[in-house]
């Protein structure tokens, strides 16, 4: 192969010169993803980095992509291992179950800059026993069930700052669109009618500044590497009055990997992705359970089907994680996308 064969985040193919890295599109997901995805699950994931999973072009247009998230958090964990329950006074959770379907709009009025709209439809079940009492037998599960629209992001990237175009940054804006605070309720067992954990509702009630970096080169003739790290925090929350706050924590991901280019069209890859979280605070918050470092190892393809027309899918694997608390934590998680440029 004598030319870097990249694809930006619809996966549209373009071709540049040798060790010459095409300049990245939006770069990370948060999913996330973003998230990475914060999407208000404690500290489970998606951390997939969809834009290196892709590939990374410079093609001017408009792209529209729409990437399906799936994560069950059915592994009861606390600092770095398993556990089988919680201490008398503790929560006591079973399990959570994540889909999220992330519409993805963006515009490239040149090989330099990029705007990226980001909508998620978020599809969440819970259930948990509630209070922890080892004094009375466990109680019905309270469930609650939810689908309605998440958090939107706004992102702005810009990758002129080297002749290569390999070098980016990316500022943005995670805004309140999805319902908030005590919306959803619980709809079973003994806590049915009372509201869901904040942290568990599909928006966050907060405007987040989203501040990110990526680098992406050509390593050898078929293999190519990038890494990319982003950091969101909230710097405005509706709720803000005492007693029925909550401010979502801090996140960090730094996401690299290689991608396996000798066929344009069916290129292999891994990923790894790390996360770091801060606490939840406020009233409304689970303070001591919503923080933690994760790290995700993520295998994956990504596969041509038309010149304009590429889809991916990915599996996440966690193998490390040190959580704070009690949280549940997924065993797998799995990524799937497509993408069109028009």
């Amino acid at each position: 192969m004598n030319s870097l064969t990249t694809k930006n985040q619809t996966g549209e193919l373009g071709h540049w010169p040798p060790l010459r890295a095409a300049p990245l599109l939006a770069a990370m997901a948060f999913l996330i993803v973003l998230p990475q995805r914060s999407y208000g699950c404690a500290t489970c994931g998606c951390t997939l980095s969809a834009d290196a999973a892709m590939g990374y072009s410079a093609i001017p247009g408009w792209r529209l992509s729409i990437e399906y998230d799936y994560i069950d958090q059915n592994q009861l964990r606390s600092g770095t291992q398993a556990v089988s329950g919680v201490p008398p006074g503790n929560e006591l959770e079973h399990e959570t179950v994540n889909q999220y379907v992330t519409a993805g709009l963006s515009y490239s009025p040149n090989s330099s800059w990029n705007l990226l709209l980001l909508m998620p439809y978020v599809i969440r079940s819970h259930s948990t026993y509630g209070t922890y009492d080892p004094t009375q037998p466990l109680p019905e599960l309270s469930r609650s069930f939810s689908s309605s629209i998440g958090d939107a992001r706004l992102i702005a990237s810009y990758q002129g700052f080297l002749p290569t175009h390999n070098l980016g940054v990316q500022l943005g804006v995670k805004l309140p669109t999805g319902q908030y605070g005590t919306a959803v309720d619980f709809y079973s067992g003994p806590n049915a009618g009372a509201p869901l954990d904040a942290s568990l509702q599909p928006g966050t009630g907060s405007t987040d500044l989203i501040v990110g970096a990526y680098y992406y080169q050509a390593i050898s003739q078929d293999f190519d590497a990038f890494v990319n790290g982003l950091f969101q925090a909230a710097v405005k929350h509706k709720m803000d009055q005492p007693g029925n706050d909550f401010r979502p924590g801090n996140t960090t991901t730094v996401s690299f990997g290689l991608r396996y280019e000798a066929n344009p069209h069916w290129v292999p890859q891994l990923q790894i992705n790390l996360l770091h979280k801060e606490r939840d605070t406020g009233a409304l918050a689970d303070v001591q359970s919503t923080a933690g470092n994760v790290a995700y190892i993520s295998p994956g393809i990504t596969a041509q089907l038309a010149a304009s027309l590429h889809v991916f899918a990915f599996a996440q694997l966690p193998v490390y994680s040190n959580l704070y608390g009690f949280q549940l934590f997924p065993r797998w998680t799995a990524s799937a996308g497509v993408t069109y440029a028009f």
